[in-house]
C-alpha cells in the first residue's frame, strides 16, 4: 500500500468555552480546538476543552502560574506550545496557551485541578520532539512548572519489518476528576517523539493514555496501537512485537462492475480519537495491514471512486475483534448484493410502525459481506405498500427507503422494495424483497416483523464464479425469523434471468447446485415464512456470473 494519508478523528468530548482575560505575556484561549486539524504537523498539541460556565459570585479569585521550559541542553526555549486545560473547580472552564519568547511565561488563573501538556521542539526537526504532560496540576496558590525536556525518555514503537517507512504517530492523554474528563494530545509526522509525565501522581486509574503509531512495509502496512491507565502520563515507551504478537486484517476491493478505477481503504482502533491509516486501493487488489491486539477493536472503510459531483460509496465494517497469530478478511463492494438486517445492538428496525405510520430503512443493496452502502448505485428503485390488498402508496428514490400513512385498525400488509443495480458485466441487477404481515395502530414506535435471507457463494473480486462447477452456497435468515423461528425455507435458483426456476433444497444452511456455462447469471431467489405466520419473498435476478 503506498501514498498514505491520515484521516483524523474528532474528539467527541470537545465543547466550546466562554472568553477569558489576557495578561502580559501571556494567551488565554477558550475557543474550541477541534483534534480533526487540517493536517499533521510534528509537534501539534491539541486538548478538550471544558464547557463554558460563570462563576454565580463574579471573578473568581486568580493565582499565578508560571511555567518555565528548558530544551534538551537546559537552556531555556521559545521552542515550545504549552496548553493548561481546567479540569475541576473554579477552573474548570479555563483554557489557557500561554506563550513568551524567553521560555518562561505567566498566566492567572482560578483555583483548581488542571491538565498541562507541552510540546518543546529544537532548532532542527530532525532531533525529534518532546512531550511532557503533568496530568494533575493542583493551583491553590502561585505556582512554578519547569518544563524540561532532559526528563523525557524515548517512544520507540516500530513493527518487525525493519525497512518499513515511518508515517506518523499521536500520543494522547485522557484525564478524569471529580466526573470530568479533559485530554491533550501530540501528533507527529516524525519519527523521534520523547515524552515525559511531569508533577505528582494524579488518583489511581484517573489517567488514561495510548498510543497510535503507523508504518508502511512492503507486502504489509502495520498500525500498532497501545493503551495503559494509571494514575501518571508516560515517561518513555519501548514496543517491538513481533510478527506473532500481531492481528493480519486482509481488505479486499471487489468489481463486480468491471470499473477500473481505485478506492481508498482506511483503519484505525474502534475506540479514543486517532489519525488512522489510509491508501488507494486498487479494483481486485487487496491490503493487508498488521494490527495490534492490544488497542482493542479495529474499524474498516472501503471508499469507492465515485464520479464528478456524485458522492463516494462507502462500507464500514466496524468493531472487528482480532486475535495475535489470526487473520481476518474483509472484502467490500463484491456480490451478492441484496438486503441486510443484521445490524448493531439498541440500532432502530428496519422497518418501524408509529401510530399510523409505517416506514421503511433497510439496506436493500448490501454487499456479499453485508456492508451497507453509505451512497448506493442504482438505476431505480420503488417501494409499495398494500392493505388488504388495497395499493396504500408508491415511493420512488433511494433503495428501501419509503414512508407511508395507513387507517388504524388491525389489517394484512404487503410492503415490497425494489431496486436496479449494476452495469458492465452485472448490467440486469436487480434486488426484490416483499414481506407480508398483519398490523395494527400503535402507541409507539414498534418494529415490523420483516427478515431476509443472505446468500453467501465463494466468488472472485470480480464477483464470478467457476462454470460448470458444483458449489455449495450457505444460507442465512436474518431479522424477525431468526428470533422467532423459521417455518418453512424454500431456495430457487434460475440460469435464464429467472424465466423459470429450479428448487435446490436447503440442506445444512446450504443449497447446492451446477453452475451455468461461462457468462451466464445465476439468479437466487427464497421463499420464507416464519413461525407467526409473516412471510419474505426475495428474489435476486443476475445476483452473479460465471467465467
Amino acid at each position: 500500500m503506498n501514498d498514505h494519508w491520515n484521516a483524523p478523528r474528532t474528539n467527541p468530548a470537545a465543547s466550546s468555552a466562554g472568553a477569558g482575560r489576557t495578561t502580559p505575556g501571556a494567551s488565554r484561549r477558550t475557543v474550541l480546538r477541534n483534534l480533526a486539524v487540517a493536517t499533521v504537523l510534528a509537534g501539534t498539541t491539541l486538548s478538550a476543552l471544558p464547557p463554558s460556565a460563570v462563576a454565580a459570585t463574579g471573578t473568581p479569585e486568580t493565582y499565578a502560574l508560571t511555567i518555565r521550559h528548558l530544551d534538551r541542553t537546559g537552556a531555556a526555549t521559545g521552542g515550545y506550545l504549552t496548553h493548561v486545560t481546567g479540569v475541576s473547580g473554579p477552573g474548570a472552564a479555563e483554557e489557557a496557551a500561554p506563550y513568551d519568547a524567553s521560555g518562561t511565561v505567566t498566566v492567572r488563573l482560578p483555583k483548581g485541578r488542571y491538565l498541562l501538556d507541552s510540546t518543546l521542539n529544537g532548532p532542527d526537526p530532525a532531533t525529534g520532539t518532546d512531550w511532557v504532560v503533568q496530568p494533575r496540576l493542583d493551583l491553590t496558590g502561585d505556582t512554578t512548572v519547569t518544563v524540561d525536556a532532559r526528563t523525557t525518555a524515548p517512544v520507540d514503537v516500530r513493527p518487525p519489518d525493519r525497512a518499513a517507512r515511518y508515517l506518523n504517530s499521536i500520543a494522547v492523554v485522557e484525564v478524569t476528576h471529580e466526573g470530568t474528563t479533559r485530554s491533550a494530545n501530540v501528533m507527529v509526522a516524525r519519527d523521534g517523539l520523547r515524552v515525559a509525565h511531569l508533577g505528582p501522581d494524579a488518583e489511581s486509574g484517573s489517567v488514561k493514555e495510548w498510543f497510535d503509531t503507523y508504518w508502511s512495509g512492503a507486502s504489509a502496512d502495520y498500525a500498532l496501537g497501545y493503551t495503559f491507565t494509571s494514575g501518571r502520563a508516560l515517561t518513555g515507551l519501548v514496543k517491538r512485537p513481533a510478527t506473532a504478537d500481531l492481528a493480519t486484517v486482509r481488505i479486499r476491493g471487489a468489481a463486480p462492475d468491471g470499473s477500473t478505477d481505485p478506492g481508498f481503504v482506511s483503519i484505525q482502533p474502534s475506540a479514543g480519537p486517532t489519525i488512522g491509516l489510509a491508501s488507494p486501493l486498487e479494483p481486485l487488489d487487496t491490503a493487508t495491514v498488521l494490527v495490534t491486539p492490544e488497542r482493542g477493536r479495529w474499524d474498516v472503510t472501503h471508499s469507492g471512486p465515485a464520479a464528478p459531483e456524485t458522492p463516494p460509496n462507502r462500507y464500514s465494517a466496524d468493531g472487528i475483534a482480532v486475535r495475535a497469530g489470526a487473520t481476518t478478511t474483509h472484502t467490500f463492494g463484491n456480490a451478492v448484493f441484496g438486503p441486510v438486517l443484521a445490524g448493531t445492538p439498541g440500532a432502530r428496525p428496519a422497518g418501524v410502525r408509529d401510530g399510523d405510520t409505517l416506514a421503511l430503512d433497510i439496506p436493500l443493496l448490501a454487499d456479499g459481506d453485508g456492508h451497507a452502502p453509505s451512497a448506493p448505485r442504482f438505476h431505480g428503485a420503488t417501494t409499495t405498500l398494500h392493505r388488504d390488498g388495497v395499493l396504500i402508496g408508491t415511493r420512488q428514490g433511494d433503495p428501501g427507503r419509503a414512508r407511508f400513512t395507513t387507517t388504524p385498525g388491525r389489517a394484512a400488509y404487503r410492503l415490497t422494495a425494489t431496486a436496479t443495480h449494476g452495469s458492465g458485466p452485472s448490467a440486469g441487477g436487480r434486488v426484490t424483497a416483499s414481506w407480508t404481515f398483519a398490523s395494527a395502530g400503535t402507541s409507539g414506535p414498534t418494529a415490523l416483523p420483516l427478515s431476509t435471507v443472505r446468500f453467501a457463494p465463494d466468488l472472485a473480486l470480480d464477483g464470478t464464479a467457476p462454470a460448470g462447477t458444483p458449489v455449495r452456497v450457505p444460507v442465512t435468515v436474518e431479522g424477525a425469523a431468526a428470533t422467532t423461528g423459521v417455518r418453512s425455507l424454500a431456495v430457487s435458483m434460475s440460469t435464464d434471468l429467472g424465466a423459470t426456476w429450479t428448487r435446490v433444497p436447503v440442506v445444512d444452511g446450504q443449497v447446492g447446485f451446477r453452475t451455468p456455462a461461462a457468462g451466464r447469471t445465476v439468479s437466487l431467489r427464497a421463499e420464507l415464512t416464519d413461525t407467526n405466520g409473516n412471510t419474505l419473498t426475495q428474489t435476486l435476478r443476475n445476483a452473479y456470473r460465471t467465467r
